[in-house]
């Protein structure tokens, strides 16, 4: 399915939620799952006698003395339990309700209560998308090195109306202009092309297309490529970052005519590196967005080491949107499910939370 419809669609939703939602209770909950530290340490050192037996669910682990001490630390589970199956709607209410009761940012303290990739996971959680997605392109950005992958991934696969509020968002966090920022830390036809993207120009749900320009689009990428030596490149950007989706199927369909060759092949010969990697982003998420995603999950978790935050990434960002889809075309397209290749991949808190984000297998 193409990008621009992947919005639409409810049934790929994994998180939708508790019905009768009431954040007062989930505010409490949390903080009793990290309020111990402070007091679990009072104990250690000052342990009060207690009568034996002690029941196992409160935790207990001194065993083998007769004065017991609870151990310290925080309850993962209960944080997983609440934050994963919640919206993200209802979890900036329960941040609200936790603030108002306890007087705490519940993001700072699970900032400092969590540590490695769970926390990381968590934090994710608690961003509003919009400010998620800005925070994300930021972080590509900063510091010594850029990561191309991150912003490509974003501004190719989302709408014109999320690409306004992401940029509305950026600026409010960051007091800068996003367009700004990719200039200042791109260069040449990236550039050019993420700029593009920005402007969302290929949003047309109307589903019209005109067959004489779609045939007149791929001649001319295939007179901008495959017909002269070099690459007029700046044709296949303008082509790519201005019509809709489906008039680019269609352009895609009468290129393959011309060339005889699939626009991928002729993007791959024809250019390189970041570039690339852009125009076939743009090309995939036409053809079928959830299989574009299914990619990046695999490509995350493939081979050896995880790639944790392009995991995070698009699991916390779709999945209330179209996460369900996309585990569909991950079990086509790789013969397994995306939760078995989870398991097999992370470990602790950190697994049993994204499991739990992704939901039942199809």
């Amino acid at each position: 399915m193409a990008w621009w419809k992947a919005w639409i669609e409810q049934e790929g939703v994994t998180v939708k939620g508790t019905p009768h939602f009431n954040p007062d209770p989930d505010a409490e909950t949390l903080y009793k799952a990290m309020k111990g530290i402070g007091e679990a340490r009072g104990l250690l050192l000052h342990p009060r006698p207690l009568p034996l037996p002690v029941p196992m669910e409160l935790g207990w682990g001194c065993e083998g003395y007769s004065t017991l001490c609870p151990s310290a630390g925080t309850n993962e589970q209960a944080i997983t339990d609440v934050l994963t199956r919640r919206s993200n709607m209802q979890r900036q209410q329960i941040a609200k309700s936790f603030k108002a009761q306890f007087g705490k940012d519940l993001t700072e303290t699970l900032k400092s209560e969590l540590s490695g990739k769970f926390e990381r996971l968590i934090v994710a959680l608690m961003y509003p998308p919009y400010r998620y997605e800005a925070k994300e392109l930021h972080d590509a950005m900063k510091g010594l090195g850029t990561k191309e992958g991150v912003i490509i991934e974003i501004l190719a696969s989302r709408t014109k109306q999320q690409l306004q509020e992401i940029m509305k968002a950026y600026e409010e966090d960051y007091g800068s202009s996003l367009e700004e920022d990719i200039q200042a830390d791109t260069s040449g036809y990236l550039e050019r092309i993420l700029v593009c993207l920005l402007q969302g120009s290929r949003d047309d749900v109307s589903g019209f297309v005109d067959p004489g320009l779609a045939l007149q689009d791929a001649q001319d990428l295939y007179a901008a490529g495959e017909k002269i030596n070099g690459t007029d490149e700046m044709k296949f950007i303008t082509i790519l970052c201005t019509r809709s989706a489906p008039h680019l199927m269609r352009v895609f369909e009468e290129y393959e005519k011309i060339a005889n060759k699939s626009i991928e092949d002729s993007i791959k010969s024809e250019t390189h590196g970041s570039l690339e990697e852009a125009m076939l982003t743009v090309v995939k998420c036409t053809r079928n967005v959830h299989c574009y995603f299914a990619e990046r999950l695999h490509y995350a978790m493939k081979g050896a080491g995880t790639l944790d935050g392009t995991l995070i990434r698009n699991i916390v960002s779709r999945s209330e949107i179209d996460l369900n889809l996309i585990k569909n075309q991950f079990k086509k397209m790789y013969g397994k499910t995306l939760s078995s290749m989870i398991t097999e991949d992370t470990s602790g808190d950190y697994k049993n939370a994204l499991l739990s984000l992704v939901g039942n297998d199809p």
